[in-house]
């Protein structure tokens, strides 16, 4: 049985990670620890691959008992996407028992400091890593990712956040010394002296709402900075996506514990089928911090109703693409269609709106038609999506029975440019997978306002005709003002226009993307790197990850006394 590390292991084991980390987030350059290709994880090759299947599989119809104070029920009730029924077991906590048993622990986790802090949270991440492939298939059957980009946005790139979240907290944390020798001359006096003493204080227990379809990766940046901070964290996932964050709450619990902590610092709160108790838990006074995603609504209700927690919301908003002309008209295309279909556009960022004036763009192909452009981008994603054995791997399953609805009802509301076709997914019959629609609307009309002017969450894409590029960058300013966006995209040739768009972004602080035409897209950002959201529209009142996501989540407590 191997020894449980210390302190002093953990710090020159992960010291360096955290180290290149900070230096990352200062100089957003590329870096990041975690490999992007699961034959990078093991020695084996597919053999590892299997392993990591049969890992996900020895945990279906089990009871995953993580040893929680306050048990009163186990409930479950998870079925993948792809038809599986997961059938796995989680513990029901009475809270009255539960949020005094995780409060005991935070004193010995305040006093452990910054630095010790970070070195448990790097464990933590560091053997999460190593179930990668686990990791990924239960990220896979809950959120209905195909399995790369499970294994990817799942595995590295939600590790990532955390570890970024991680540096972040403890840079804030570090701003201000551990202790002061203040000196302050009184003439012929003697001069007056204080010791000061600085500690970062958590603000209490944080609760993490999760979100069916990027559990992890929307998951671990409040996760990681609550405890970096120093609180307590309650992990309420959502009825659907309960088994990837089970599975790290686990694993915390586990590499806590073995550092001599309270392993009740971090617990889940599974509910039972119809129960919500998100609400309840959300405005309870032990609660000080709640990290959530999804929903425009609850974000909202979250916002005014949980008035004793520091509140961090990613909702939802109308991303937009503005086309006014292209230098490179083939490569937009591409980007564009990979970003309409990647994930079924079950994506916070995935583009809804594309605004392209009805007279017509240049582009490097010569001028081309509103209608030209609707129906070559059309073509390119039939051309990219032609292959269903392709098509299955990019898109996944759609995720709940409300985007096929929305999905279905989107023909009604235009001319459809291109119509959506099912998918046979080739290992999953059972998979509802639906290729997307794009719809042609006149901007101008008050009924096509309607249906721009709202998210539609899912593979669905307005082709929205504009008078002109002006008006476009106009429509674009109130789309973000009213509805918000947690993505902006712009196609031209004309500095004059960018510097338009640019000006619009920055006023109304939404994150921008010009001329993307190759492996980079709109919907995809980078730890350490980009910031996801900027917590200046209405789509978030977050940023992931910046200095503000962390900060007010200690306050720090001086203490002084004469020298």
């Amino acid at each position: 049985m191997a020894a449980e590390p210390t302190a002093q292991q953990l710090t020159a084991q992960h010291r360096p990670t955290l180290d290149r980390a900070l230096e990352a987030i200062r100089t957003r350059a590329y870096w990041s620890p975690h490999p992007e290709h699961p034959k990078a994880y093991g020695e084996n090759g597919s053999l590892d691959l299997a392993a990591g299947k049969a890992a996900f599989d020895a945990l279906l119809g089990t009871r995953l008992d993580l040893g929680q104070p306050g048990t009163d029920d186990w409930v479950g009730g998870e079925t993948s996407p792809y038809g599986v029924e997961l059938g796995v077991n989680y513990p029901h906590a009475d809270l009255d028992v539960l949020l005094p048993a995780m409060r005991a622990g935070m004193r010995a986790w305040r006093d452990a400091g910054a630095e010790t802090r970070a070195m448990v949270c790097l464990e933590i991440l560091k053997r999460i890593s190593d179930r990668t492939l686990e990791f990924a298939h239960a990220v896979m059957h809950t959120s209905g990712q195909a399995f790369m980009m499970a294994f990817q946005a799942g595995g590295p790139h939600a590790q990532d956040r955390g570890l970024e979240a991680v540096a972040y907290a403890y840079a804030e944390q570090v701003r201000t010394p551990d202790t002061a020798e203040w000196t302050k001359p009184q003439g012929k006096r003697a001069p007056l002296a204080l010791t000061k003493r600085f500690t970062p204080v958590p603000r209490g227990i944080g609760l993490v709402v999760g979100c069916n379809t990027f559990p992890t990766w929307n998951g671990y940046p409040g996760l990681f900075a609550s405890l970096a901070t120093g609180n307590a964290v309650l992990v309420k996932p959502h009825p659907r996506a309960v088994l990837p964050l089970a599975l790290t709450v686990q694993v915390a619990r586990q590499v806590l514990a073995e550092a001599g902590f309270d392993p009740n610092l971090v617990a889940l709160a599974a509910e039972r089928p119809g129960e919500g108790i998100a609400k309840a838990l959300a405005t309870r006074s032990e609660i000080r911090i709640v990290d959530y995603t999804g929903s425009t609504e609850f974000g909202d209700w979250l916002e005014a109703n949980a008035r004793q927690a520091q509140v961090y919301t990613e909702k939802a908003g109308v991303n937009t693409v503005v086309v006014e002309s292209a230098g490179d008209y083939k490569g937009m295309l591409a980007n564009l269609a990979f970003s309409l279909s990647l994930y079924s556009g079950q994506m916070c960022t995935t583009p809804q709106n594309l605004l392209i004036p009805r007279d017509g763009i240049t582009t490097d192909q010569g001028p081309k038609s509103f209608d030209e452009v609707v129906a070559d981008l059309a073509q390119a994603v039939d051309g990219l999506l032609g292959d269903d054995t392709r098509a299955a791997g990019l898109l996944g399953a759609l995720v709940n029975p409300g985007v096929k609805d929305r999905l279905e009802a989107a023909g009604g509301l235009g001319e459809v440019a291109l119509a959506s076709r099912a998918i046979t997914h080739p290992e999953f019959p059972d998979a509802v997978v639906r290729t997307p629609v794009i719809v042609k609307l006149d901007g101008a009309k008050p009924d096509a306002e309607a249906a721009y002017m709202s998210e539609c969450f899912g593979p669905v894409s307005f082709a929205v005709a504009v008078d002109s590029a002006t008006d476009a960058a106009e429509l674009l300013r109130r789309t973000v003002r009213e509805k918000g966006a947690m993505t902006v995209g712009a196609y031209t040739t004309s500095p004059e226009f960018e510097e338009q768009v640019r000006e619009v972004c920055l006023e109304e602080a939404a994150q921008l993307s010009l001329n993307l035409t190759g492996g980079v897209y709109v919907n995809q950002t980078a730890a350490f790197s980009d910031f996801h959201g900027s917590g200046g529209n209405p789509a978030a009142n977050a940023a992931l990850t910046d200095a503000a996501f962390v900060a007010n989540r200690f306050r720090v407590v001086e203490v002084r006394q004469e020298a």
